[in-house]
Formats: structure tokens, sequence, C-alpha cells
């Protein structure tokens, strides 16, 4: 990240970083500025709010760092050989350590530190109401965004993460973990409850603005917060405050929420995003991620994350999904401005995820970043989308023992599928699968919540010609249901922060 870091905008709807230079959410190089002289002016205030956001740019921090921990689905494999990725995806300890996830845990608390700073600092700033009320509240959203992601990633019913009280700042004394995951859900909940209760809707916001935190954000998130506490109660109570808030909707066509045309569409949520360009790349890494690798000598795709014949497989005979989800061979798709017809020479499955290929349509590259070691787009990549939403909600009626027949036959209308009467678990996980494949959703975390982990990739994986790609993988619920800690953090802390059981 540069040290002037211009242009970041969150969005709720993709992957992958943003950072850059134009007008957007100026954003200056205080980081998280605790000085005497600082915390004085309204301008000190936007600054400090802007420095929340620059870890976003780093590569890793929604992008291809974080997505071996997606990878590790059996929706996808490694395209590509790569020894540590392989040893995560295996859930291989080798890998503890290495470059790819050791920086998750430390970037999440750096955004929550700068977040606390904004919260503490900025009430006593004479400055717009208005203004300050929206600060405080994406302060807050994303101090509970951080700590829920580090939830669910390292956390269970033995351990939780530390919790970083702005009561109790002790500067660089480790703070040992939370007794369970259920109390860094609590404070997740305390945070976005208040995050909610000062921020605005979206559609109050003017385009300089968009992709800061808004109000159905933060309900949403609740929503999901909830449904991973298995209180279900309240997560279908919060994905009814997104839905009856009026402010979203389904497109028509599915593949079009996948197109830069639709950044901001009404099934956007949350994202991460920035439409500015500069020499150093900008915008979400993810597409270039997952390209063909070479990107058939136009551009520099990396190759990885590729489907494998197992999804492909489990679509429903006429959903119309999966043809916008999945490139195999055979099939048309514009590259470049041209009509080209998709193989690879290097994919492992032989599939490609299509529904990141808009980007890449346009003649000269003109949605991409000219620095192919760094492959970005402006296209929002969904983190949460409406659709997400009312699965969430499906699943937590079903989970009540309600009928959630309403809100499955949204998403199979939208899909071209018939309407089923008396939708189960099975229809439920189904749909997530079809809809959300090769998403922020996390088909792997899914799998750990509903218990079908170990079952499921006690199963090989196999390429579009029906070879075995991948091995079936020994899965241990007792020990890989969570990620290990990073080895820095154990470290560092001086054994204060312990590992998780069973990855030492």
């Amino acid at each position: 990240m540069k040290q002037l870091i211009k242009n970041i905008t969150l969005s709720l709807a993709g992957i992958s970083l943003l950072a850059a230079c134009n007008k957007k959410l100026d954003i200056t190089p205080e980081g998280a500025p605790t000085s005497g002289n600082f915390w004085q002016t309204e301008g000190d205030a936007i600054s400090g709010a802007n420095a929340m956001y620059n870890l976003f740019d780093d590569e890793n921090f929604y992008g291809r760092g974080y997505w071996w921990f997606i990878n590790a689905s059996d929706d996808m494999v490694t395209g590509r050989v790569k020894a540590e990725g392989d040893n995560i995806k295996n859930f291989n300890s080798n890998f503890i350590g290495g470059s790819y996830t050791e920086g998750q845990w430390k970037m999440r608390y750096i955004v929550i530190k700068r977040a606390n700073d904004v919260i503490m600092h900025v009430p006593s700033i004479p400055m717009d109401a208005k203004l300050k009320n929206r600060i405080l509240g994406e302060a807050y959203f994303l101090s509970g965004l951080m700590y829920y992601e580090l939830a669910y990633t390292y956390g269970d019913a033995r351990a939780g993460v530390p919790i970083v009280k702005r009561d109790s700042l002790t500067g660089d004394k480790p703070i040992p973990r939370s007794a369970n995951v259920n109390m860094v859900y609590d404070y997740v909940e305390q945070e976005l409850k208040q995050a909610a209760a000062l921020l605005p809707y979206f559609d109050t916001y003017s385009s300089d603005i968009y992709g800061r935190p808004h109000k159905t954000a933060a309900f949403a998130f609740l929503s999901k917060m909830f449904l991973y506490k298995k209180d279900y109660a309240n997560a279908e109570r919060y994905a009814d405050s997104v839905i009856l808030s009026g402010k979203h909707k389904l497109l028509d066509n599915f593949a079009d929420v996948f197109t830069i045309a639709n950044n901001w569409s009404s099934e956007y949520i949350w994202s991460v995003y920035s439409n500015s360009q500069g020499p150093g790349g900008w915008g979400s890494i993810l597409p270039g991620v997952m390209l063909e690798n070479k990107g058939w000598g136009k551009y520099n795709g990396w190759g990885y994350y590729m489907p494998t014949k197992e999804l492909y497989d489990s679509y429903e005979e006429g959903d119309i999904r999966r043809e916008a989800t999945i490139l195999k061979p055979g099939d048309h798709v514009k590259f470049y401005g041209e009509d080209i017809t998709y193989s690879s020479t290097n994919s492992l499955s032989g599939y490609q995820f299509r529904k990141y290929m808009e980007p890449f349509s346009y003649p000269a590259g003109q949605h991409l970043s000219p620095n192919g070691d760094h492959p970005t787009t402006d296209l929002n990549l969904p983190l949460l989308r409406y659709a997400e939403i009312l699965l969430i909600k499906a699943e937590a009626e079903l989970a009540q023992g309600k009928n959630a027949d309403k809100e499955i036959n949204m998403i199979r209308h939208r899909a071209g599928l018939k309407d089923v009467t008396g939708a189960t678990m099975a229809e439920l996980k189904k749909q997530r699968r079809s809809e959300l494949a090769g998403e922020w959703a996390n088909r792997h975390y899914d799998l750990v919540r509903w218990g079908d982990a170990q079952a499921a990739y006690a199963k090989p994986l196999h390429g579009v010609g029906g070879a075995e790609i991948w091995p079936a993988r020994t899965f241990n619920p007792a020990i890989h249901n969570v990620w290990p800690v990073p080895r820095s953090e154990v470290t560092s802390s001086g054994g204060v922060v312990k590992q998780n059981g069973g990855w030492e």
C-alpha cells in the first residue's frame, strides 16, 4: 500500500482489496494516529476514519491469502502446484508460519485498533453531527466485522479470540483469548447494533462515498453472525431487518450480478471496491487470481481456485447458474474484446470460474490493473449480497421448524427452476452451494458448521474429464473445524495467546 492511498471504498458484494488514487475517500497516511496534536478537527476525524481501510489493499486480506482457507472446500482445487496452499487444503500443519495466512490475524487487529481510536476520540471533536455519526458508525461496523471474521476463523467452544476492550487498553501487553467463541459473537452483536443505530441507508449516499458501511450492511452481518452462533431466531430477525427495509431485491438475471455496471445494484450489500487506476494496481484481485495462468498470453492470471467436477455436477438440470458460474472446455466467452473458446493448458481441473470474467471482456484491458503482478479489476466482488440474506433467513426458518419455501423459491425462480414445496435442509444446502459458489460466502465453513466436512473431504475430487485430481483428505472435526492461530501471534505473546488444540 502506498503512503498515500486514495479512493478506498468498501462495498459489500465481493472480495479482494481496494486501493488507489482519485477523490473518493481520500486516505492519508496517519495509520492509527494517537499523538496529542491529532484528533482535534473534523479533518482529523475523516483522516483517522479513512485509515481504517488501508489494509484492505493487501492482496492477502480478502484476496489470495485468506482464500486458501475457502479453497479447502470440495468446490475448488489449487489450479497449479503451490506447496503452502496445498498443505492448507490438505489440513497439513506444515503451512503454519507461511506467508499466505500468517498475517490474517494481525491485519484484522490493526483495523480494530484504528476503529477503537475513532470511537474513543471522535466524539469529543467539534464537527458536523451527521458526519460524526456516520464516521462512528463506520468504526463500530468495521470493529464488529473484524471480530466476526476472526471468531469463525479461529474460535470455537474451547476458545475465542482476544477482545481488546476500549475501556482497558493494555498497550503492547498480550491479551489472552476469550473463553469461547460465543463471547466474541456477543461483542460483535454489541458493535454491529451500535453501527446500525448510527449509520444511514446506502441509498442516502452520494456516489463519492459509495462503499462506506451502511445500515442494512450492519443488519446483514448481524443476521449471518447469529446464524453462525446458531441463534436462529435472531438470524431470522435481522435477515428480516434487511428484507423489510425495502432497500434490496434480487436482480432479474443471475449473471448480471457479476458485472461492473451492477457494482451498486439492489443486490449489493458489502464488498471491497475501487474505481481508481494507478500503476501499482487497484481494485479487487480475486478475478485475476482465478483467471487462467498467464491469461492466454494477454494478462497475468494466476490460475488458482479452479472449480471441480463435483461442483459442476451438483447443479440441478436446467439451473442457469451453472453456466453463469463455471467455464468448461468448448464454452464461448469474451476476452479482451474477442470471442474465444475456453480451454486450459494450466487448470488442474480443466474448469474456471466464469463469475468474474466480465472485467476481462473489454478491449485493451480498460477495467484491469496495468500492473500484471497485481492482477486487479474494478468489479465489485460479493462478500455478502442480498441472495445470501434470503438463504440465511431460509436456513434460520428451517432450523426452527418453520417453512422456508418462499425464500428458497425466490432463489430457485431466478435460477430457472420450478418451485418446491416443503423444502428441507438438503434443498437449502444445495441452493447455498449453487447460488454462492466461488464467493466469500465460504463453502468450507458451511460444511464445517453443518457437520458435513469430514464426510465431504473423505471423497476425492475430479476434473472435467472425470479423472481424480485431488485425493481424499483426512478431516478431524475436533481439530480442523478451526484454523490454527498464526505462529507469530503465539510466539510474540510469549504463549499468552494459545494455539488451537491439535494444530501445535
